[in-house]
């Protein structure tokens, strides 16, 4: 019995360390960057997140690839992909690119210096080389991680907003106290 339970958990063992490697969870661009940063040789990924406004852009007319950033408000990451995107890809929707993470290097920046394409999106590590966008028509069908990701980072930057309003404020108030005195 002991022999064959052995054989069987390294059996079990050996199946899911080989398809933990072929599994694909969505990721938000601030994951990506994370786990990007963590392990470089983990680079296939589901990311998911809102195509950002204006960053939509085809870097040769002679080439059918697309660029465009994929964000979860607080970290963009830049998107490549060649073909035909689906026809609800629109900028400010929600969207689903599978693809692989590559290293965002010194050259490619450079060629993207000109372009729309967001700083946040040029200051990371890597890009997404897309193969496959699946779009979806608003937050209610993102994935559930995603949707609650951005939820969470919509909530962070209003309370840093109204932080920073309150500091000014503070720091008014102040000023037109020394002013009065």
């Amino acid at each position: 019995y002991a022999l064959t339970f052995g054989c069987a958990a390294g059996f079990v063992v050996t199946v899911l360390a080989t398809f933990q490697d072929q599994l694909v969870f969505y990721l938000t661009p601030t994951d990506a960057l994370a786990r990007f940063a963590t392990d470089p040789s983990k680079t296939r990924c589901r990311l998911g997140g809102l195509v950002l406004e204006g960053s939509v852009a085809h870097p040769s007319s002679s080439s059918s690839e697309i660029e465009f950033v994929v964000t979860d408000l607080v970290t963009d990451v830049l998107v490549r992909y060649e073909g035909a995107l689906p026809d609800l890809f629109r900028e400010g929707h929600s969207v689903v690119v599978e693809g692989f993470l590559k290293p965002l290097t010194d050259d490619l920046r450079r060629d993207w210096a000109g372009r729309k394409v967001s700083d946040k999106a040029l200051e990371g590590q890597c890009f997404l080389r897309g193969t496959e966008v699946l779009a979806k028509h608003d937050e209610k069908y993102m994935p559930k991680e995603v949707g609650e990701a951005i939820e969470r980072n919509k909530k962070q930057i209003e309370a840093d907003a109204a932080a920073a309003a309150a500091e000014e404020n503070a720091a008014v108030a102040v000023d037109g106290a020394k002013a009065n005195s």
